[in-house]
């Protein structure tokens, strides 16, 4: 069981049925549809669509690949200057202590200068790049010299200001390769999700919805498609860049109202929002998928119906969200987790090492749990 989480589903919210004839629609509980670009829209004046973001070292996973891969150089590099192992390990100690700051100074400015940089041509920015490795050399060898150690001396800074350069200039070609691979990625699991997240049982169902409501209670229906609308101008919506936990959550609460109208009183919602927590960035289009499991899985095949808890809180820095649902005695029919892996796969390439993400079941009781920086 993830830490900080319980078995507990009380104190459950439910989404009762309207009263009156506009009370029910979910454009009015949760907001206003209104529809937006679309990726089959003109692309906005000097923005590449697609361009991959060379310069996005601002994540734990890309500091620790670059520092480590410099230190293992530093250290072989050592080994042809050293007469012994004392030698090479003393020089080995040196080396990384004046390399890391450099390593660690470039990696800096380069998440500081990210955006103005990718509006550069890819010459600017190969030239952008080398520069600030020779600048970032002669900063570490600089800093080598403040120790007053005989083993730096002025006259090699054209030698440090090289190295810097060389270093970087193979960093960023790194990053040019792994900015270029992620771009198929994002589009297969943006596909793929597209298809998991709306799939057509649930445009049919949701239809028929409408279909029924339209005689009896043409407001609520009218709330209905909106919802609908809205959910598909989102996923069709071209947009590649983070959103936020809050923005989700909402799109989540249209996609359980319309939910709510199909299944009544079966379908019991809790919502434990910390507002903190809403600031973190995700991929978009995240819970949607999460949120129809949870109701395939554990609502609709359960005669009673079940109870989905949403909940979400900050610590140590980091926005921890948590959907839990029950889960019938008698099972669905098992998913390929198709879902579950697309979450995943986007939360890997949006914040690497620094997110999380665990799903089990516990007991009569099924539970995904995400943690993302804030």
């Amino acid at each position: 069981m993830p830490p900080g989480q319980d078995d507990s589903f009380a104190p459950t919210v439910n989404l009762p049925p309207p009263d009156g004839p506009d009370a029910g629609r979910p454009s009015e509980l949760f907001g206003s549809t209104a529809f937006g670009s679309t990726i089959f829209d003109a692309a906005a004046p000097g923005v590449a669509v697609g361009a991959p973001l060379v310069f996005d070292v601002c994540h734990v996973g890309v500091v620790l690949r670059a520092v480590l891969c410099v230190t293992l150089a530093v250290v072989v590099a050592m080994m042809f200057a050293a007469g012994g192992f004392a030698s090479w390990l003393l020089l080995a100690t040196i080396g990384i202590a004046v390399s890391l700051p450099g390593v660690l100074c470039w990696l800096l400015v380069a998440c500081v200068l990210k955006a103005p940089l990718q509006r550069v041509p890819l010459a600017g920015q190969w030239a952008a790049a080398i520069a600030l490795g020779a600048a970032s050399g002669v900063f570490g060898w600089t800093l080598g010299m403040i120790t007053g150690l005989d083993y730096f001396e002025s006259r090699h800074y054209l030698a440090a200001a090289t190295t810097g350069a060389l270093g970087a200039a193979t960093i960023f070609q790194w990053l040019r390769l792994r900015a270029q691979a992620r771009l198929p990625a994002d589009t297969t699991a943006k596909l793929a999700e597209l298809q998991s997240r709306i799939r057509p049982h649930f445009l049919f169902n949701t239809l028929n919805t409408a279909l029924s409501l339209v005689r009896l209670d043409p407001a609520r229906a009218e709330g209905v498609l909106e919802d609908l609308a809205e959910l598909f101008r989102v996923a069709l919506t071209n947009t590649g860049e983070a959103v936020t936990l809050s923005d989700e959550v909402e799109l989540a609460k249209r996609y359980l109202a319309i939910e709510q109208i199909r299944f009544g009183s079966r379908l019991q919602v809790s919502w434990e929002l910390d507002p903190d927590a809403g600031a973190a960035k995700v991929p978009p289009l995240l819970l949607q998928p999460l949120m129809e499991n949870a109701v395939r899985h554990g609502v609709e095949p359960a005669p009673d119906g079940g109870v989905i808890r949403v909940r979400t809180r900050v610590k140590l820095g980091r926005a921890m969200l948590s959907i839990a649902n029950t889960v019938p005695s008698e099972p669905s029919r098992p998913g390929n987790g198709i879902a579950l892996r697309n979450v995943r796969e986007r939360l890997r390439l949006m914040h690497d090492v620094a997110s999380q993400f665990d799903a089990r079941q516990d007991g009569k009781v099924f539970r995904v749990q995400i943690v993302v920086p804030l």
